[in-house]
């Protein structure tokens, strides 16, 4: 499914899915409902996309932060979702949930992408919520699957706050057909196919970012991943991928740091 820039290793399609079984089993054994909201505060990488199909999987609702937002800001966007649980990237992100938890009585966890920010307590390690939905699906093994296929095409499944209005940021609500509709529209175009290698860099929190996770569902294509912006000319030299998706801008950057680069070999 994915091929991970270096060091991380490599995942199948079934490697993935086992894991966002588990990670969408481990949702429902701490209660996640239909339609509640999930928070995730991270910058892109392949835990992220995890999460957010484990929340979908699960009937949740992905609510994104990017991870440059302030403290303030993302307590005003997980209270204002009624957010019940959080992804967070590290202990930066974690910092932001700490410093205003008292804003926040709905949060009843925080799930962790780096291990070592676990507390045993509010905070749990993503391994642990995996080892969680492992003994759920000890009892329930058909749970996830038979759950995912039940989830009507209308049901709320991502939350994404946008600061282009007036006031505070506004939570845009997307329905699962709405990712199912891009994924499909970008596959009926015929232009990406099962032996493409994209490189992922864009904001997952964005709905570009969203927009290409759901052509790969429907196309089947692997993707590299590394949210780094000042990695990107470098990562395209690892990676070698048939497309990137980005704004016009970003590939006038490369294109002028590859050019400068190539200039300073010559001399």
């Amino acid at each position: 499914m994915w091929r991970g820039c270096q060091p991380a290793p490599p995942r199948t399609w079934r490697q993935a899915g086992d894991e966002v079984r588990r990670l969408a089993a481990g949702l429902l054994s701490l209660g996640l409902e239909a339609e509640q909201r999930v928070g995730i505060a991270s910058g892109t990488n392949y835990e992220w996309i995890l999460a957010d199909l484990a929340i979908m999987c699960a009937g949740g609702a992905t609510t994104t932060v990017y991870p440059s937002t302030g403290g303030p800001d993302t307590a005003y966007i997980l209270g204002d979702s009624e957010s019940r649980y959080v992804f967070a990237e590290d202990a930066t992100q974690l910092q932001k949930l700490r410093d205003h938890r008292d804003e926040l009585p709905q949060l009843e966890k925080v799930v962790v992408f780096d291990a070592a920010a676990a507390d045993g307590d509010w905070v749990m390690s993503l391994e642990q919520l995996s080892a969680l939905g492992r003994d759920y699906l000890a009892e329930h093994p058909t749970a996830i699957d038979d759950l995912a296929a039940s989830i009507p095409s209308d049901q709320l499944s991502t939350l994404i706050y946008t600061s282009g209005t007036t006031g505070k940021p506004k939570g845009v609500r997307t329905l699962h057909k709405a990712w199912v509709f891009e994924g499909e529209a970008i596959k009926a175009q015929d232009i990406l196919h099962e032996d493409d290698l994209e490189f992922r860099w864009l904001p997952l929190a964005h709905a570009f970012g969203k927009v290409l996770l759901s052509a790969q569902m429907a196309c089947g294509f692997a993707c590299a991943i590394d949210g780094r912006v000042d990695k990107i000319v470098d990562n395209l030299a690892i990676v070698k991928p048939t497309f990137m998706g980005a704004a016009p801008r970003i590939f006038e950057k490369a294109y002028a740091k590859i050019i400068t680069m190539q200039q300073a070999e010559a001399a």
